[in-house]
This record gives C-alpha cells, sequence and structure tokens, in this order.
C-alpha cells in the first residue's frame, strides 16, 4: 500500500523529517518513517538542544568526553555527529537508489558563524570531512556573508542546505552562488553530479509576522484586509517557486545540466502550521510541487499519514497570479515585504545562536553535574 509520504514523492516531491534524536534512531523510529517514505533529515541547534538536555540518551557520553578532557563545543560536535551519521547510514538507500539526488541528512555550521564568511567556510569544509559521509548536506545561512561561503563550498564539491530563506531576492542569491559555485567546480574538473544542495525557504513564520500586522491594521477597521490573513507565507513560496523554474531553466544553468549539475530544490521548511485556525496541513497541500522537499515535524508527519493527500503538482500560472495578488495587497496595506522577511533572518539567526549558546551551557553545566554524581558514588 502508498503511504501519503510515497505519493508526494511518486508526484515529484520529498519528505523529509525536521528532528533527530538518540532515541529515535536507536528505538527504530527513524528507520519506521523512512520505510514509509521519508528520504531525508533536517537538524538545527534547537532540535539538539532539546535532544540532548531533555533525555538521559546521552548522560553516558558525555561524561566520558568529559573525562577525555574535551571541550564544551566538543562534547556536542562528538555526539551530534554520531547521530548525524547514524541518520544518514539509514537514509544511505534513499541516496543510492537516486543515484545521489536523494536521502540526505543536513548539520548546521555554528550558528555564531553567520556574519563571518571565512570561518563559516572553514567550518563547513571540517564538518564535511569529519561526519564523511556522502549523503550529507552542511547548512549555511543565507545571510549576505553566507552567499559566498556557499559559492566556495559548492564549488569544492561540498553539499550545502542554504538554510534561513524568506525573501525572494536573498532566494534569488542563493540560486546565483549555487549556480556560481557549480561553474567554479566545473572549470576545475570536478563532478558536478557528485554535488546536491536545497534552497531552506521558510514559510510559517512568515504568516505569524504578516498576520500580526494585518491583525493590528484589522484593529484599526481595516476589514477589508481579513481576506489576506494566512495567505503571505504561501504567496511567498509560490513565487519563489517561479523563481527557481526561471533560474533553472535558463541557457546557464542548460549547460551545466549537461555537465551531470541537478537543480537546487527549493525545501520548504518551518511547514508546522502555527495558528490552530489554519488546516494542520496548510503547509503541505499548497505547496505540493515537482523537484522540491517539504521538511516536516513529526506531529505534521502524523497528521499527513492520518488523513492522507491527493498529491498532485500545486502552483502554476494560476496559483502564481493569485500570489502575485497578495503581495499587491499586503503593499498597498504598507506592508514591506522586504521588511519583514530581513526581521525574520536576523530573528532567525538570532534565535539559532541563542539555542546553541543555551546547548554549551548546558552541556557544561550537564558534565559538572555528572562528574559530582559520580564522585558521590
Amino acid at each position: 500500500m502508498v503511504t501519503p509520504i510515497q505519493s508526494l514523492r511518486d508526484m515529484g516531491q520529498s519528505v523529509w523529517y525536521d528532528d533527530i534524536s538518540r532515541a529515535m534512531i536507536d528505538s527504530g523510529g527513524l528507520k519506521e518513517l523512512i520505510d514509509n517514505g521519508v528520504t531525508g533529515l533536517t537538524s538545527n541547534p534547537t532540535i539538539f538542544h532539546k535532544a540532548i538536555t531533555e533525555s538521559s540518551d546521552y548522560d553516558d557520553e558525555l561524561m566520558s568526553l568529559a573525562e577525555a578532557g574535551k571541550d564544551t563545543r566538543e562534547i556536542f560536535e562528538t555526539m551530534a555527529i554520531a547521530d548525524i551519521r547514524d541518520a544518514a547510514d539509514l537514509l544511505r538507500p534513499a541516496f543510492d537508489g537516486t543515484g545521489g539526488a536523494d536521502g540526505f541528512a543536513s548539520f548546521e555550521v555554528s550558528p555564531l558563524l553567520a556574519h563571518d564568511t571565512e570561518s563559516t567556510i572553514h567550518e563547513a569544509r571540517r564538518l564535511f570531512s569529519d561526519i564523511d559521509r556522502p549523503n550529507i548536506m552542511i547548512k549555511v545561512p543565507a545571510t549576505p556573508e553566507g552567499m559566498p561561503a556557499i559559492e566556495t563550498l559548492i564549488g569544492e564539491g561540498i553539499n550545502v542546505n542554504v538554510t534561513l530563506i524568506f525573501s525572494l531576492k536573498s532566494h534569488s542569491r542563493v540560486i546565483d552562488a549555487y549556480i556560481s559555485g557549480l561553474e567554479r567546480l566545473e572549470e576545475r574538473g570536478g563532478d558536478l553530479s557528485k554535488v546536491s544542495s536545497v534552497a531552506s525557504f521558510f514559510v510559517s513564520r512568515v504568516d505569524t509576522a504578516v498576520d500580526n500586522l494585518l491583525n493590528a491594521l484589522i484593529a484599526e477597521g481595516r476589514d477589508d484586509l481579513n481576506p489576506l490573513l494566512g495567505r503571505a507565507a504561501v504567496a511567498n513560496a509560490h513565487l519563489a517557486y517561479h523563481t527557481f523554474a526561471q533560474e533553472f531553466g535558463t541557457p546557464r544553468f542548460a549547460y551545466l545540466r549537461r555537465k551531470g549539475a541537478r537543480v537546487q530544490r527549493p525545501l520548504w521548511a518551518s511547514t508546522s502550521v502555527k495558528n490552530p485556525d489554519y488546516d494542520d496541513l496548510l503547509y503541505v497541500t499548497s505547496l505540493m510541487a515537482r523537484d522540491t522537499v517539504n521538511t516536516m515535524p513529526r506531529a505534521t508527519i502524523d497528521t499527513l499519514m492520518e488523513r492522507g493527500i491527493d498529491a498532485a503538482h500545486a502552483i502554476d500560472d494560476t496559483t502564481g497570479e493569485a500570489a502575485e495578488r497578495v503581495q499587491a495587497g499586503l503593499s498597498d496595506a504598507g506592508i514591506d515585504m522586504d521588511d519583514v522577511t530581513s526581521v525574520l533572518l536576523a530573528d532567525g539567526v538570532k534565535a539559532f545562536a541563542d539555542s546553541y549558546d543555551m546547548l554549551m551551557t548546558d552541556i557544561e553545566a550537564a558534565s559538572g553535574k555528572l562528574a559530582v554524581g559520580t564522585g558521590a558514588d
């Protein structure tokens, strides 16, 4: 029997899992998701913070690493890389079965480096080498400083998941960085078919931000703006998909495609619905599209599996025109999407950096507590 996830795959969209924990790997939970059609995994500092600090699954290894003299960052990376390797190994059949087009696990460069190009490049190289799996993507944020890092890394054959994309302008720059990186790789005689990338375009956070602005205007008597509620994120994503189709349909990329290059698939991120008034699968059913990825948290996957889905391409010229009308309506209301997405990018970088800092603090504290407990025994 074909699962809803497999039906999306057959339509042309991959479903990835937006979470990781040792318990899920060891219990067979991740393997079960893969058996149901999941073909990738994404992680971030917030996810790892929850996995490591809200269970005892890592305590023994954490203590052993601390006793071995590892510093806090080394302790985190050792434990996290072990999980990412295990996830990548479970996903390896999907990677091999698609000729390297799918089956990736993603691990993020420290968000503290989001505005440091050279350090991002250095860390991405090191992590890609240390993890040592072909089906790994290194996550790099779509900050201005991240763009040259993306180009350099792709030019070296390192798979990149470009994260925290909110704006259409940023998405266009990400695509250009990817294609420029492929051109550099081709110039140095690299195998273009061996490198992959996704552009993680964030969704629900856009609706949260825009709806807050709309509700403030509606409270002042602008009832005519009610139809725009809950529509900004999907419109933004639909226009991003049209940008993707246009940019990868140019003669510039056609030359690289003949050399074996793959398109940089849009990855719909932040796809759990934040407003309880919206359908739980809003950012699934409205974003079904070929050559894309939808990375979902467990609750969204469970809802998808329970309710099923009529998998069909949901983005076309008509939806593109509707998206442009939404953008025009927001502009007429005085809502500047460039301003909105700039704030979202800054907030996203800060949120991941805060999670990373908190994770380091909690690992350091846990090391001390475990050491005290061991001494008491």
